[in-house]
């Protein structure tokens, strides 16, 4: 906790130079197109239902807005909510706890996972990719061969493309005053002084730090321990990876577990959870108005 209210601190000294535009991250198009593929192809799943994105929707800011996402036969993907793949290429790691140090390692995971895309084994995956003969033209061309890791380098690559520019916070960043509304603005201050930019910072608006869940008051799922899951350190219990607040509008459910249905709720249990504290209506308002204007434009540059 002490942590963390010197965050909040430091934060509010320094809190103007916290958020910055985001921008485009370098990619290989080649590799991306490949990639654009594979994350659609649903008969890469042990059923042949799903795909990447079939949670993670690109007409859909990255998410598919449920609770729990659907995998092969049906299965729900308890206990995590889907978090979005748009603009993952600026977390520090991937997942809610952390499991994936980058993009290629978080690739993988779903075609293993018995619920999500349900494969076996690499080689169940590496023969389904060689079932379509563009693929192992396209890898011959790329890569020289097919294998798991360049099956999830090309995959990568085409996350990377998956970034959401021109926000009207981010244009008011860049000097245009009438880019956002008075109350955006004023939601813009409550964020800084109630201390919510000391874990939302960053060109990501988050996703470049732990933190736990449940500062001030104790998060009611105690089912899911975050960190702890993978360290076993008893001080990581309940430790999650902040997620970014960008495109926020767009990717209810909220929290890792997909609990809090609304922005407005989401804020103000964050404020009682984190915080110790409640917010009056007009400021959590003005709140969700700046958030929305976190929302920018995904242009598909993989055509």
């Amino acid at each position: 906790m002490k942590k963390l209210i010197f965050l909040i601190f430091i934060s509010i000294l320094y809190a103007d130079d916290m958020i910055t535009p985001i921008s485009e991250v370098p990619y290989s198009k080649e590799k991306a197109i490949l990639g654009k593929k594979l994350y659609n192809d649903t008969s890469l799943s042990k059923d042949g239902t799903v795909s990447c994105n079939t949670c993670h929707r690109t007409d859909n800011f990255g998410v598919d807005n449920k609770e729990f996402s659907t995998g092969v036969k049906g299965q729900l993907d308890k206990p995590f909510n889907t978090p979005t793949t748009f603009n993952s290429a600026f977390n520090f790691v991937q997942f809610w706890n952390g499991r994936a140090k980058d993009l290629k390692e978080q690739a993988k995971v779903p075609f293993f996972n018995p619920i999500e895309m349900g494969l076996e084994s690499d080689s169940e995956l590496i023969q389904k990719v060689n079932a379509n003969a563009a693929y192992i033209n396209d890898f011959k061309k790329i890569y020289g061969e097919i294998n798991i890791d360049n099956i999830m380098d090309a995959i990568a690559e085409f996350e990377k493309t998956l970034v959401t520019l021109n926000s009207p916070f981010d244009r008011y960043l860049q000097g245009d005053a009438t880019a956002i509304s008075q109350k955006a603005k004023r939601g813009y201050e409550a964020f800084k002084n109630n201390g919510c930019i000391a874990c939302h910072q960053g060109k990501n608006i988050g996703g470049n730090m732990y933190q736990k869940i449940g500062v001030f008051e104790d998060y009611p799922n105690q089912e899911v321990l975050g960190r702890y899951e993978i360290t076993k350190n008893p001080e990581d219990k309940m430790v999650f990876k902040v997620p970014s607040l960008r495109n926020i509008a767009k990717t209810a459910p909220y929290y890792h577990d997909g609990s809090i249905p609304t922005l407005d709720a989401c804020v103000q249990f964050m404020a009682y959870y984190q915080l110790g504290k409640f917010l009056d209506q007009k400021t959590v308002d003005d709140i969700v108005a700046f958030l929305e204007s976190l929302t920018g434009e995904y242009n598909d540059q993989i055509k």
